[in-house]
């Protein structure tokens, strides 16, 4: 093995997850290579949502323009299949508003919803847009950045194996060798890093077939629009023309891989929704799934890790996957940047798998009480009608947005303020700019809202990692100062009479290591 380092990182997987964080690693300084096995994006039907974490972390990127404009050409496709199904005298179609979802299925009423929590204002602009995202709309967005931001991205090139010693990886792929300082398996759940790295991947076993497909169909007449359950399992209509879903709780399928074809997905289409004229006469874009449920249980082995889907696997309701990958995207690429600039030790990369690991149990379990709810047999149906009663009033219905949302997710990390370990709020400062403004750099950011010199001298030596700003906040007057983390999460903050800047130089220091004055 040669001594030469080709690249500080190598990322397996160019799809949302990998190529975002190819993007967080290019913005602190890192020689980025991602690979991927496909020689395209890959447009079958996946995620369809981000949520708001996604979503504001993309904000503070500057990316929410593009995500809007996605959002708005999607608003139109659903807005067409509503007034067809008005048309065709079907009501209303069950359409979940922009932010409230389902819980298997159990559709949230926005009537119902309390929006009082702070946290909905602080989210700022992203919590008010739109959040349906196609993937392959995103892929594509962030390929754009990734290609501006001077990642190579290899696109029909698959990792093969590697050789990973104390000092960097040998990353073997189908054009050759490269030698890298770090691997990052993006690869998705069945995930040829994972395997070959030998992490542990314990779970629950899969008890569901699931389709999800954008189709050609006659017959559909009968088919209700949104999410049903019958007695055989769940199907879904909408929200836009051609798109279908189903669930049979049959036991998984016996190829994942192979081939899915009309004749599939109509069976199981007409023995869930108990439509047997309803034909299905071109598959535009279809995909398998089940309930799977894993999780590594650490996600650094050395010099490789893990990230998205490579990192747990779970059924797709809810929508959770994708969001959940970009989120370890956006924890990951600061720190490994960090450490490969050498501004950072290597025990940085631990509070990767001890900030993101319990956000990840906590999506398999909500995905796998889901599955619980929707189960066919007289308990489960049973138990539905309770959580439905539940779901269907203010307290139910603005607990499970608020967990489905995202906006509840933090981090425990040290220091006593209430904003510490939180999201940024994205204030609007007295200069018009908001924080995630601030934050488009990809640097962590020093809020000085009262103007004092003191404080912004405990930030001397950082200047190639942190943005130091003065600026007041009006609607604030509780605030003196915030040190955001660069994925935006507040690592440390100070109230009016925290005038000594008390705890600052240490968490400079715990996240962004020693400043150049002092090395």
């Amino acid at each position: 093995m040669t001594t030469t380092i080709d690249y500080d990182v190598v990322v397996a997987g160019a799809g949302p997850v990998g190529l975002f964080l190819g993007c967080e690693l290019a913005f602190g300084g890192a020689r980025v290579l991602v690979v991927e096995r496909l020689t395209e994006v890959d447009e079958t039907i996946k995620a369809g949502a981000i949520n708001i974490p996604s979503a504001v972390a993309l904000y503070r990127r500057g990316l929410l323009p593009e995500l809007a404009a996605v959002w708005e050409a999607a608003l139109q496709r659903v807005s067409a299949f509503r007034e067809a199904a008005k048309s065709r005298g079907e009501g209303e179609a069950k359409v979940p508003p922009k932010f409230a979802g389902h819980f298997a299925g159990i559709m949230m009423d926005p009537d119902l919803f309390d929006g009082s929590d702070p946290a909905w204002a602080d989210a700022g602009p992203a919590a008010e847009s739109g959040l349906g995202v196609p993937q392959a709309a995103l892929e594509r967005i962030l390929a754009r950045r990734a290609e501006e931001l001077g990642v190579e991205v290899r696109r029909g090139v698959e990792l093969t194996g590697f050789d990973a010693d104390p000092d960097g990886v040998a990353v073997h792929t189908g054009g050759g060798t490269v030698r890298a300082g770090w691997l990052v398996g993006c690869d998705g759940g069945r995930s040829t890093v994972r395997k070959l790295a030998g992490f542990d991947f314990p779970g629950t076993e899969p008890e569901i077939t699931g389709y999800q497909a954008i189709v050609e169909l006659t017959g559909a007449e009968r088919l209700r629009p949104g999410w049903n359950t019958t007695d055989t399992g769940t199907y879904v209509h909408g929200p836009f023309p051609g798109r279908i879903l189903s669930v049979e709780f049959d036991g998984p399928p016996a190829d994942r891989s192979a081939p899915i074809t009309a004749e599939e997905l109509q069976a199981s289409l007409r023995r869930v929704a108990e439509v047997p004229e309803v034909t299905i006469t071109k598959v535009l874009s279809a995909t398998r799934f089940t309930d799977n449920a894993r999780q590594a249980t650490e996600y650094r082995k050395g010099r490789v890790l893990l990230a998205g889907d490579a990192a747990h696997v779970h059924s797709p309701f809810g929508g959770q996957g994708l969001n959940l990958g970009l989120g370890d995207a956006m924890n990951l690429g600061w720190k490994l940047a960090a450490v490969v600039r050498g501004t950072a030790p290597v025990s940085l990369l631990d509070t990767y798998t001890a900030e993101r690991h319990p956000i990840g149990a906590w999506v398999l379990d909500w995905t796998r009480a889901q599955i619980a709810v929707m189960r066919p047999d007289r308990h489960a149906r049973a138990l539905r009608r309770v959580v439905t009663d539940l779901a269907l009033t203010t307290t139910g219905t603005t607990y499970l947005v608020t967990r489905i949302s995202g906006i509840w997710q933090r981090y425990d990390l040290p220091g006593d303020h209430p904003l510490t370990g939180a999201s940024a709020p994205d204030l609007v400062l007295a200069d018009g700019s908001r924080l995630g403004d601030h934050l488009h750099s990809g640097h962590a950011l020093l809020l000085d809202l009262a103007g004092d010199p003191a404080l912004r001298a405990r930030a001397e030596g950082y200047g190639d990692r942190l943005e130091v700003r003065t600026l007041p906040c009006p609607d604030r007057p509780g605030l003196r100062a915030l040190f955001v983390r660069p994925d935006g999460f507040v690592a440390w903050a100070a109230g009016p009479e925290d005038t000594d800047a008390k705890g600052l130089p240490e968490a400079l220091e715990r996240w962004l290591g020693v400043p150049h004055a002092a090395a």
